[in-house]
């Protein structure tokens, strides 16, 4: 038995008159809209049985309704939450925030009643006497006539339309480090701005065709003031990021002299009327925002405190369970929230402009029971305090697969310590009355942390049964092994003593030495270690590649020391070798399968040598027994 529509909501949707009431409408057509954005967005043409409207824009945030085939021709849906947009030419915009799919197209078996289309503003007239809009519409809210853009031009046909968001929730929160307030039910998409009159849009419906636009939004995320200097000159910028309450989010970047006029006025937490910006497309590399588009501001630019921002979402994340992350891509963007089980100390690295930076590794659980490590950098991560397991929230996070899968948060990131949020509380309440007890999976396979680490432990016949390091990505793996031999002859090469270079250096025979890299002569060098060494366990041996930390670390000297021993006492030198050799350690290494010469063959790269824990080895080989036999 059908349920019955809504009537007269068609109607309502389009005079304002509703907006979150649960409307029965059914679905008559679907079609995606034109120039083949990503994600993909689709313009449905919705029936209440009395009138049929084709304004109807499906956020992208519902697109799995359409991927799962569940949103299809006359089915009947319930849509709980929409906001009304109105083109520059008067036609309307209904965009579907919110819905539900009540009864199947099979079960309804065809059309419910005769509708007919529901009247709206009429485009204004060209010279010509065609129908045209005043202004080019986006392609995502085009209305029928524009389905082909055939009235656009051929720059204007890709141009984008509604990026969705996962919808807000409309309890109050209040997230750290912004405060919040609690979100009201109906969107003011009509009011304007102090000064303008230009109407209030959605963040999503903005694209660069649009000449007149005002956004009222939260500052959510602000960036100190960051200098530049290259061959063009020396430059300031500051960026922040924005959130309305239709969910939609976008960063804006301010240059030089827009840097003295709005950094001070910006503030994070509060809510600004934002006009006369400039939208570009994103720069994906340095906005983790689910946005194609960000704005730059100019001398015409306005942003203006609003008082009224109790309609406006204080954060919004869409949470990526941590189990989720091995079925994600590399280098993703996600959200994810988990409970610090445990954090390693700061540790400072030195980076490949030769800038020192500090990072600290956080081991994450959530209630999937998975682990995952997530580095912060930088003061996030010399300020951040592990030692009571807090509830840990990183928005923007880099989806890395180094040693399994990682994360790394990026310098648009916003980390939360105990944010108030639903999801936070929850995960506090789970991990307090039993899930500390769980001893997660962790999907970082490879740290360096220490024996309570958890490593991909492999023998050397497992490397080559399994045949690891032959897909498109390296492996890592960690093994305990004994040195077999070490070819000493090649080891050390006379390498460039500038800071950062390794490349060799080539013997003028006239006192100096010259490096092609750098384009210099010098009158001295530095000795560099390139080892190459054969490790066997119980069941196989496997040669591999240590370079200079490494090869350090296993003949404990210096390749400084190392070269003047070869050019003082041979026999000393022999004797750093032998010593070596039949030693065990515990060695974590990098394999991929490399081509030279058309010539292809598996290396293995030794990452990291440690001593062996004899304890920890042995309640690792007890556990195995236990496995084993159980």
């Amino acid at each position: 038995m059908s349920v019955k529509l809504t009537e007269g909501a068609v109607e309502a949707l389009i005079n304002g008159s509703q907006a979150d009431c649960n409307l029965v409408l059914q679905l008559l057509n679907i079609v995606p809209c034109a120039g083949g954005s990503v994600p993909p967005r689709f313009r449905l043409m919705m029936s209440d049985g009395r009138h049929s409207l084709s304004s109807f824009l499906l956020a992208t945030q519902l697109n799995n309704l359409v991927e799962e085939k569940l949103l299809v021709r006359n089915c009947v849906c319930m849509v709980k939450k929409t906001i009304k947009n109105t083109l520059s030419d008067g036609r309307p915009v209904v965009i579907v925030l919110d819905m539900e799919i009540l009864q199947s197209a099979e079960e309804i078996g065809g059309k419910i009643g005769n509708p007919t289309p529901c009247k709206t503003s009429s485009p204004q007239k060209s010279a010509s006497g065609s129908s045209v809009p005043a202004s080019p519409p986006s392609a995502a809210v085009a209305g029928p006539s524009y389905e082909n853009n055939s009235t656009l031009s051929p720059s204007r046909g890709r141009e984008k339309g509604f990026v969705g968001t996962s919808p807000m929730k409309a309890s109050p929160m209040k997230a750290s480090p912004m405060k919040a307030s609690p979100t009201k039910a109906s969107p003011k998409v009509t009011s304007t701005s102090p000064g303008s009159s230009s109407k209030v849009v959605p963040i999503e419906s903005l694209n660069p065709y649009q000449s007149k636009w005002t956004i009222k939004a939260r500052v959510t995320n602000k960036s100190s003031i960051r200098t530049w200097s290259n061959s063009r000159g020396e430059g300031k910028l500051f960026s922040f990021e924005i959130l309305d309450e239709s969910g939609g989010e976008i960063k804006i970047t301010a240059f030089n002299n827009e840097v003295d006029k709005f950094f001070s006025l910006v503030e994070q937490g509060k809510v600004y009327f934002i006009t006369k910006a400039t939208l570009k497309v994103a720069n994906k590399q340095y906005t983790s925002l689910k946005n194609d588009y960000e704005m730059t501001l100019h001398a015409q630019s306005s942003i203006v405190p609003c008082d009224d921002s109790q309609d406006i979402p204080a954060v919004h994340c869409d949470f990526v369970p941590i189990a989720e992350l091995e079925n994600r891509d590399k280098d993703a963007i996600i959200d994810v929230i988990g409970v610090c089980k445990s954090v390693e100390d700061v540790s400072r690295i030195t980076t490949k402009t030769s800038r020192e930076v500090s990072k600290r590794a956080l081991n994450l659980i959530d209630t999937t029971g998975k682990e995952v490590t997530a580095t912060l950098w930088g003061e996030e991560a010399e300020k951040f305090d592990g030692s009571r397991q807090p509830v840990v929230a990183i928005k923007g996070a880099r989806l890395s697969d180094f040693g399994g899968r990682s994360l790394s948060a990026l310098f648009s990131s916003t980390v939360m310590v105990n944010p108030d949020l639903p999801e936070a509380f929850r995960l506090r309440a789970w991990y307090d009355q039993g899930g500390n007890a769980i001893k997660g999976k962790s999907l970082t396979e490879t740290r360096s942390s220490g024996s309570g680490a958890r490593t991909n432990w492999k023998t050397l016949s497992d490397v080559k049964n399994e045949e690891l390091g032959q897909g498109e990505k390296a492996d890592y793996f960690s093994c305990i092994a004994t040195v077999l031999y070490i070819r000493k002859e090649n080891c050390l090469y006379q390498a460039c003593p500038s800071a950062g270079c390794s490349k060799k250096v080539i013997d003028q025979q006239n006192g100096l030495y010259r490096c092609e890299k750098c384009g210099r002569e010098f009158p001295n060098f530095k000795y560099r270690l390139l080892l190459s060494a054969n490790l066997a366990d119980f069941g196989d041996n496997q040669w591999v590649t240590c370079f200079q930390d490494t090869a350090e670390v296993l003949l404990g000297h210096t390749a400084e020391t190392l070269g003047q021993l070869r050019d003082t006492d041979e026999t000393a030198f022999d004797e750093v070798f032998q010593k070596v050799n039949f030693t065990t350690h515990l060695f974590r290494n990098r394999v991929k399968l490399e081509t030279y010469n058309d010539e292809s063959r598996v290396k293995v790269i030794v990452m990291e040598v440690q001593p062996v824990d004899h304890r920890e080895y042995s309640r690792r080989l007890l556990s195995n027994i236990h496995k084993l036999t159980s």
